[in-house]
């Protein structure tokens, strides 16, 4: 039909003709054996209207988890496998288990000690002592009735237990087959839109790997929440054993042999290259007592001045006014000082950052090989936690505030390598053709085309960094840092629930002047 106001011709969908003969040659190849049973169900979703066809697959309902593992439907092998072992669980707590077995146990225990105080009773020879101890056993052994009746209630709903685990297997197997056909025609469709990379058919590898699958965990769970006998090797993972079969008897155990060596080829790095370390501290040192003396060095009204002007010129009078709140707030309850420590470290660190963060960030947007190389390193420095950096630091820098810089630096130099990176890779080659076109060199390119685009994404990395910084402080005061994070270890030291609130938030208020005054000079200058 044609629409009348556009008179564009429109095809609706039940005008639509489908090569059937052609359709149910597909369906037919990709599912391989069973063909024409899914050719049958297919249309039949096809046809339909409803959210979920209903479509009945009974070699998904019998079969279980091992249908969807020949058919390469991993995500739902592993929901129902666990699903099933759970209903296997039940029935086997009700047939051949004990539910009762742990009451009975501490009922047990409960009779061993009632018999004690009987004897100690009997060899007593005062009568406050056989008065004191009969009454003991006699309240005792009022619990350890209970105790004995419970574990009969228990061992009683056994059937029940077991019943209850057969109706659980027989709705999830339900589940399973209203379900299959449905999930098979999507995969089906995705197989279509590209078949290299859904598998099709089903796969003797697939069966078998399912059936490997199954046998190795199913019995092993069902096994160790059924039978109320201790199996060592399941219990514990033999590592002295495998350490005895591998270094022989009496060389210890891996981890201590492992930790051995990786302790004495740090304790070798660290003295061979100890002037290249004491070099590095020498330089993060001189920043931070630079920052130092710019900020406590100098008389308080003038840096709390010079601070609230900054926000008033880069973000607005608002910011202002809450910049000169939470100075007030950290000089009137006495941590000016150590926020100012705190303002340094977290200035050098992210000073140290940038101007090596945004170096390698374009270069790594401007180099796909050398990003792929660094990729590996940068998710270690943000997915290693934080504390596993100071084993290093303290190995190889010491202890105290420029060692702690450098550990900063290592958890919050990734966002500002990876958004600036992004940003250069984001700027449109059309634009870098068009400056090259006008006879723009390459500084000139980077200078005045490629930064200036990129820069939304480069100061979103630098803001968090910021932030990422300032979230080690506290982690730093564990090697001696100083600062804010000082005061709030002490606090935990110390159980000091007033002192420690007071000082987190002198540390979310610098943290929130911090991120304002970087996001409105950065808005400022897009505008």
């Amino acid at each position: 039909m044609t629409d009348t106001q556009t008179g564009i011709k429109v095809t609706a969908a039940s005008d639509i003709e489908v090569d059937r003969d052609a359709l149910d040659s597909s369906i037919r190849e990709f599912a391989g054996a069973n063909g024409d049973v899914y050719v049958s169900a297919f249309h039949k979703i096809h046809n339909s209207t409803e959210w979920w066809p209903s479509t009945f697959n009974w070699a998904a309902a019998l079969f279980g988890p091992l249908w969807s593992a020949s058919r390469a439907i991993w995500g739902l092998f592993w929901t129902f496998l666990i699903l099933e072992i759970v209903a296997w669980v039940q029935i086997g707590r009700g047939l051949w288990g004990n539910p009762g077995a742990d009451m009975l146990d501490r009922a047990n225990r409960q009779q061993a000690r009632v018999d004690d105080m009987l004897e100690r009773a009997a060899a007593a020879t005062e009568q406050d002592d056989i008065d004191r101890f009969t009454t003991l056993a006699e309240n005792l052994q009022k619990a350890t009735d209970n105790s004995f009746a419970q574990a009969e209630a228990m061992q009683a709903e056994a059937p029940v237990i077991a019943l209850a685990g057969i109706v659980l297997l027989v709705i999830f197997k339900v589940i399973q087959g209203f379900i299959a056909n449905g999930l098979y025609e999507k995969r089906y469709s995705n197989w279509r839109v590209d078949s290299r990379k859904v598998e099709s058919g089903r796969k003797l590898g697939n069966v078998i790997m399912g059936v490997v699958l199954v046998a190795a965990i199913a019995p092993l769970i069902v096994y160790k929440f059924t039978v109320n006998v201790t199996f060592a090797l399941l219990e514990t993972f033999p590592e002295k054993e495998v350490s005895r079969l591998i270094l022989g008897d009496g060389s210890g155990t891996l981890f201590s042999e492992l930790a051995g060596w990786l302790e004495a080829r740090i304790d070798a790095a660290a003295l061979a290259g100890g002037d290249v370390f004491d070099g590095v501290v020498a330089g993060v040192r001189t920043v931070l007592d630079g920052l130092t003396l710019a900020l406590n060095g100098s008389p308080w009204p003038v840096v709390m001045l010079i601070i609230c002007v900054t926000a008033w010129r880069s973000a607005g009078p608002r910011v202002a006014i809450f910049t000169a709140s939470s100075l007030a707030y950290i000089a009137l309850l006495g941590y000016w000082s150590v926020a100012m420590e705190t303002v340094a470290l977290v200035g050098a660190s992210v000073l140290l950052c940038v101007v090596i963060g945004i170096p390698l960030g374009i270069w790594f947007g401007k180099s796909r090989r050398a990003y792929s190389a660094a990729e590996p390193v940068l998710d270690l420095m943000q997915t290693l936690p934080a504390f596993v950096y100071l084993i290093p630091i303290i190995a190889f820098f010491g202890t105290g505030n420029p060692p702690g810089i450098l550990a900063t630096i290592i958890f919050g130099m990734p966002p500002v390598i990876r958004l600036t990176a992004l940003g250069m890779r984001g700027v449109p080659e059309s634009i870098k053709e068009a400056a090259v076109a006008f006879g723009a060199s390459r500084w000139q390119l980077l200078k005045d085309v490629e930064v200036p685009l990129a820069l939304p994404s480069i100061m979103t990395g630098v803001n968090q960094t910021i932030l990422m910084c300032l979230s080690m402080v506290v982690i730093i005061s564990l090697i001696g840092g100083g600062g804010l994070g000082k005061e709030i270890l002490e606090a935990l030291q110390y159980a000091a629930k007033g002192p420690g609130l007071l000082g987190g938030f002198a540390i979310l208020f610098l943290a929130m002047v911090m991120d304002r005054i970087v996001q409105g000079a950065f808005r400022q200058k897009r505008d």
